[in-house]
């Protein structure tokens, strides 16, 4: 049984960078450091304890937020490791929420990249406070000054380094720690500082001191009379300044060659914040906006911020405890639900075992298994104390694929296995798509929605076929045509007869569909209206022109004819509907096409090939800016051209394009497109029978 710890014994720290920079490796050395693993793993073996799902052992990338606890100088750090390809931000995003501090990850050749910079806004976001770990200063061309240059030109923020590196390259050894003059030469424990370096060991420490001076008034204004700071005013400037984000430290080493990764540790326990300050709820169910703060002895308030199917325990869920004491074998109440939950074995990780707990005080995270109606973003609470979090703020979908099943057998798990997909992960997004029958699988990039489709089949063994979605046009009308439709049938008894004369014209944009009636003198009777809506009705959802839904249309009766006894309700429907096709045919009918609104984010450099390539796509650019080295391109692109923009974007940016894109309008088709999207689907139309 894991050992309990007080919340102000507690760090949970989020690892973020760009992918390749060395985090998973950070986490393995960290680990091995603090003696909770015997070795250290590597990424391309897929060896490492955070690399443990089959899919990023075969990949070779983290693809999951993991969780993985040490103990270091009598403190529990929570170390929560993040993907950083890019396909997998809603990973981050949901370990952003529960911590209490980040390390960036940032590789000493290459510097800031793209994936740096996408972190670097959503730590922003959450006001994280964060230390940058210049890592990999042992490979040919590290720089440790050309990487600080780069966090400065391309991030905002207070850079200070606390660390000088002793060597660079093949020449790296360690580093020195600059608040308390000590040197940590490869994996060892501190020791002396070389005298080599001493005068630039107290060069570089003024800046940490005028640092540390601005983030209080008090010792601003001592400094500025004095010109000196005492060792413990430096250390708790030094702490406030980070905590309030006006500092963010700089460290540095090599995580394949366990090299500053002890100084790291140290860091975090004597530098980085222990869980504070009061977190925003609101009541249930009164909607009151009220705030929590870390107590272990309030009522008990838990958080899920990830759950996960195993396929052999069920179940799991990542819970962060922001009020109160979590106690295994207890009952809380899901306030979403109303629900009551048992919280039967609270466990942590070490390793990839799962270690069992008696309880998480305030400010702590673990796993519970086996929760019935329990979700990601749901609030576990005491039950005289109900509230719930805001929601979570995931990035919309950008690439679809439609699925189906491989067999009928298949065919009866596909919703609920997509269900219980997306529960996992809340950036995927199932739908039936009405317009063109598909069931659509979004995410946010092609490995994301191929990793999904091989999770379904490892965790729920179903077997889907994947292809391109249909793009979902609509069918309207421009002007208004008019026609007329005898049905007529005699079988012996009882006849059919009807007549609709029906007159079609353009509603408003979204209006739907409108049906008149100006039918006088009673050559129809009003009886019949519900019959010929009914026949209309029937060609909506498959248009005329193409099978695809019509809208913003109405429908106008203006005669017909009856027959006082073969007259009836079938008759009226087929009439109704044979009319309004003739009339929706001569009424000027369009394919109307969706257009999303895209926002572009690419280094300067790939402005031009953006621009090049928006146009091939009928794209129409809205605006352009630069930020910090980057072109941002605003534009309004239809969706057939843009289908795979995640992977084409990717491979004309060398991997360094970014892009959102959310739905705009309807517009119009061009009429030459038109012609080959009707005669596709005519094709279509005739394969099928």
């Amino acid at each position: 049984m894991a050992a309990a710890f007080a919340t102000e014994q507690l760090r949970s720290v989020i690892l973020l960078g760009h992918g390749g920079s060395g985090k998973t490796s950070l986490t393995e050395a960290m680990l091995f450091s603090a003696g909770t693993i015997s070795r250290m793993g590597k990424v391309e073996e897929g060896t490492t304890v955070s690399d443990s799902d089959e899919e990023e052992i075969r990949r070779r990338i983290s693809l999951n937020l993991t969780l993985l606890p040490c103990e270091w100088e009598k403190h529990k750090i929570n170390l929560l490791d993040t993907p950083g390809y890019l396909d997998f931000v809603g990973e981050v995003i949901s370990g952003l929420r529960v911590a209490d501090a980040g390390i960036v990850v940032v590789d000493a050749v290459s510097g800031v990249e793209v994936g740096t910079e996408l972190v670097w806004q959503h730590a922003n976001d959450r006001q994280l406070p964060r230390l940058v770990f210049i890592n990999k200063m042992d490979r040919e061309n590290a720089s440790h000054q050309r990487a600080l240059a780069s966090l400065r030109e391309k991030l905002e923020g207070n850079f200070v380094p606390l660390q000088l590196p002793i060597g660079e390259q093949a020449g790296f050894e360690g580093v020195i720690d600059l608040v308390e003059r000590k040197a940590y030469i490869g994996d060892k424990a501190a020791g002396e500082v070389p005298a080599a370096m001493a005068d630039a060991v107290e060069e570089a420490r003024t800046a940490i001191i005028e640092a540390a001076a601005e983030s209080d008034d008090a010792l601003i204004e001592k400094y500025l009379d004095s010109g000196e700071l005492s060792e413990a005013e430096v250390a708790a400037g030094l702490k406030a300044g980070i905590a309030s984000g006006k500092i963010i430290p700089v460290l540095c080493g090599s995580a394949a060659r366990n090299i500053g990764v002890k100084a790291l540790l140290h860091t975090l326990v004597r530098d980085l914040p222990p869980p504070g300050g009061e977190v925003p709820v609101v009541r249930v169910p009164t909607n009151e906006e009220t705030v929590l703060r870390f107590d272990s002895t309030a009522p008990v308030v838990a958080f899920a911020f990830k759950t996960t199917a195993d396929p052999y325990v069920g179940k799991l869920t990542l819970l962060r405890v922001y009020s109160g004491t979590l106690k295994s074998n207890s009952h809380v109440v899901n306030s979403r639900t109303g629900a009551q939950e048992r919280t039967a074995q609270i466990m942590t990780t070490r390793g990839k075992e799962q270690v069992p707990v008696d309880e998480l005080a305030a400010g702590d995270i673990g796993i519970v298994g086996k929760l019935g109606d329990t979700v990601t973003g749901d609030a576990l609470c005491d039950a005289g104390h109900l509230v719930k979090f805001p929601p979570f703020k995931f990035p919309e979908p950008v690439f679809a694929v439609a699925v189906a099943p491989k067999t009928k057998a298949d065919s009866a798990k596909i919703g609920p296995s997509l269900a219980r997909l997306v529960e996992e992960d809340p950036t995927l997004h199932w739908r039936n798509e009405p317009g063109t029958r598909q069931l659509i699988l979004e995410g946010m990039g092609d490995a994301h929605v191929d990793t999904a489709i091989r999770r379904l089949e490892q965790k729920f063994g179903l077997s889907v076929l994947t292809s391109v979605p249909k793009v979902p046009y609509r069918e309207a009308v421009t002007k208004t045509g008019s026609a007329a439709y005898r049905h007529k049938k005699q079988t012996g008894g009882a006849g059919q007869f009807a007549e609709v004369h029906m007159r079609v014209e353009p509603a408003e944009r979204d209006a739907g569909f409108e049906f008149g009636w100006e039918v006088f003198g009673g050559a129809v009777s009003s009886s019949f209206q519900p019959s010929i809506q009914k026949g209309i009705r029937s060609v909506l959802e498959s248009g005329p022109l193409a099978g695809y839904p019509v809208v913003d249309v109405k429908a106008i009766v203006y005669d017909g004819k009856e027959h006082p006894v073969d007259s009836k309700d079938i008759a009226f429907q087929i009439a109704g509907r044979e009319a309004f096709k003739e009339a929706f045919k001569q009424a000027g009918p369009v394919l109307l096409e969706p257009i999303m609104e895209v926002t572009i984010v690419v280094p300067e450099e790939f402005m031009g090939d953006v621009m090049g390539d928006l146009t091939t796509r009928r794209g129409r650019v809205q605006g352009t800016d630069q930020e910090r080295g980057n072109a941002i391109v605003r534009a309004e692109v239809p969706l057939a051209e843009i289908q795979r923009y995640a992977t084409d974007l990717r491979s004309f940016t060398q991997g360094r394009g970014i892009f959102t894109m959310k739905f705009a309008r309807y517009d119009q088709v061009p009429s030459h497109l038109q012609a080959e999207i009707i005669a596709q689907a005519e094709k279509e139309r005739e394969e099928e029978e």
